[in-house]
């Protein structure tokens, strides 16, 4: 019996995916420590949250303030290629997003970005991710791709909108906000973002 293309997409199994996506962050992980991110925050210690944006520690432990962009980044990712590719099984769709998270990770840990945040009013003392944190930024977006696939959408854009505004005014900084201040920066907000 021929299989249609629908019905063969659906091949890719939570059997096959799930161990796809653990190996495609352990290969993010060994990237990242290959480029000489340190596997844990230089203090030794292992924290599951670190509340300041402007601390050495930021982006070095478990979870951050940031780690509720990165929820978000799964949940537009999941937006995008549901666009792009709406027959797509779940697990494509899944892997792809993964994938685009990690390269990410990888990009954003790479002098040029660094040194790109190094600029900004919040991260002057940026010297990337710990391989931990970066790992667990990863598993974030995947848990951001999954509320967006199994969450009412109204229930969605209410935690988007929650998540940017309890960002911005814990630490003056949110998903929205970092992109603007890496794409073009504008010193009006620089100089909001230090306390101005």
């Amino acid at each position: 019996m021929l299989q249609t293309p629908r019905a063969a997409s659906h091949y890719l199994t939570p059997q096959i995916w799930v161990p796809t996506a653990i190996a495609l962050i352990a290969l993010q992980a060994i990237i990242l420590f290959a480029m000489g991110q340190p596997a844990i925050c230089a203090c030794g210690v292992v924290k599951l949250w670190h509340g300041s944006a402007s601390s050495p520690e930021t982006s070095q432990h478990i979870s951050d303030w940031y780690t509720l962009s990165h929820i978000l980044h799964g949940v537009v990712f999941y937006a995008l290629l549901k666009l792009v590719a709406p027959r797509a099984s779940l697990g494509a769709l899944f892997l792809a997003a993964l994938a685009i998270e990690a390269a990410w990770e990888i990009t954003e840990n790479t002098p040029l970005i660094v040194d790109r945040y190094r600029q900004l009013a919040l991260a002057q003392g940026y010297n990337g991710d710990s391989v931990l944190n970066s790992v667990f930024d990863t598993i974030a977006a995947g848990a951001g791709f999954m509320l967006a696939r199994f969450a009412p959408v109204w229930l969605t854009a209410l935690v988007l909108v929650a998540f940017e505004t309890v960002a911005v005014l814990s630490i003056r900084d949110n998903l929205t906000l970092n992109i603007i201040q890496l794409v073009y920066p504008i010193e009006a907000i620089s100089r909001w973002q230090a306390g101005g």
